[in-house]
């Protein structure tokens, strides 16, 4: 985990314990050429070393692939999905088809992605349990997306969609990079006639640059030697209190921090 990472945990423990809820860790490993394989223990040692413990078992996409295919198979029933054999180069700003696809009847799924199919008048609107009302026109936006990728693997937008939806979640907080994802999983949501969890977006860390702490931007891990540091950083970017100085270990931290806790400071 990097700063920006932790800032999301922080955040998300934080939010879902004030409200006396369940935080459980999924890792989102449905594309294999990227995965690091030690970095799922990596990921539970920081955490651990950060004092937030997770409820349950970690949960891998790795291992839902049967209810994606069951999502697909039902989009696909309604109408919705068509073959696309676009390059990424074909495809228009906003990385819809551009070549009528949808119309051509394509069959050939070994060499083409599977999109689906968003309505011109389809509006998306939702609370932000941080950044308050949102609304977009997905229609006028985005004519389609990808749901599985040319290569046969799951798109994110999907299986985000889907395991977003199970029965026991009721929360997804996450950074507001994502944002732009929300409206195509609640889109993606309704037409699978699940419930959609209640979304919130936590602001991001920046480089030195501007870009987003990211893995592929090399972002340093964090230093698990020194959590209380790292924490009182979360906490403050997260527009909270800053935690007495007498406070040394993670957990005390933490528990201080929750009593504080007040969704309304948090930065838009």
């Amino acid at each position: 985990m990097h700063a920006g990472s932790l800032l999301a945990a922080v955040g998300s423990f934080l939010h879902a314990r004030a409200q006396n809820g369940h935080w459980h860790l999924r890792i989102d490993d449905i594309d294999p050429p990227r995965a690091v394989p030690e970095s799922v223990a990596a990921i539970q040692k920081s955490l651990e070393c950060h004092g937030l413990p997770f409820d349950g078992d970690v949960q891998y996409q790795s291992h839902h692939t049967v209810r994606y295919e069951h999502a697909l198979n039902r989009l696909n029933e309604q109408g919705d999905l068509f073959y696309c054999v676009c390059t990424r180069a074909m495809l228009g700003p906003t990385g819809s088809c551009q070549n009528a696809c949808a119309d051509k009847n394509q069959t050939n799924a070994a060499s083409a992605s599977l999109r689906v199919k968003v309505p011109p008048d389809t509006f998306i609107t939702l609370d932000d349990d941080f950044l308050g009302s949102q609304s977009w026109h997905l229609g006028q936006q985005l004519s389609d997306f990808v749901v599985r990728r040319r290569d046969g693997l799951y798109a994110y937008q999907l299986a985000a969609a889907v395991d977003d939806a199970a029965p026991l979640a009721t929360q997804v907080t996450r950074g507001s990079d994502l944002l732009d994802s929300t409206p195509r999983q609640v889109f993606l949501q309704r037409r699978l006639g699940l419930s959609s969890p209640q979304y919130g977006h936590l602001p991001i860390i920046k480089d030195q640059n501007g870009f987003k702490l990211s893995k592929q931007q090399g972002a340093t891990a964090v230093d698990d030697d020194h959590p209380a540091n790292n924490l009182r950083g979360a906490v403050r970017a997260l527009g909270q209190p800053s935690p007495p100085s007498n406070l040394k270990d993670p957990a005390s931290l933490l528990a201080w921090s929750l009593a504080q806790w007040d969704p309304s400071r948090v930065p838009r």
